[in-house]
């Protein structure tokens, strides 16, 4: 596992951790506020970490030099976690088959 994979996991970690030991310390808490709070944030400092600063930054490399060009990665990120999640489909999904 490379250097940048160790560290995209371990981020990934840290904010499951923090939704837990926030539904922790707020027992009576809405999770899906803290869900919500959690994605608001990391989207906020993805798009702050994602700014292009000049010409010559990897954005534009890229093709991230835009802000709809940004937003458009940045759903298919998004997408492509959810997809990959265990916590996708639940038993109680509209369109879970039965048997």
């Amino acid at each position: 596992m490379s250097e940048l994979d160790e560290l995209f996991d371990d981020a990934a970690d840290e904010a499951v951790d923090l939704g837990n030991a926030l539904a922790q310390q707020h027992p009576d808490a809405d999770v899906w506020a803290i869900a919500d709070g959690l994605v608001a944030g990391a989207v906020h400092y993805w798009l702050y970490a994602h700014q292009p600063q000049d010409a010559g930054d990897d954005a534009f490399a890229e093709g991230l030099d835009s802000a709809s060009d940004r937003l458009k990665y940045l759903l298919d990120l998004i997408q492509q976690s959810a997809v990959e999640s265990e916590y996708l489909h639940s038993p109680h999904d509209r369109d879970v088959g039965r048997a």
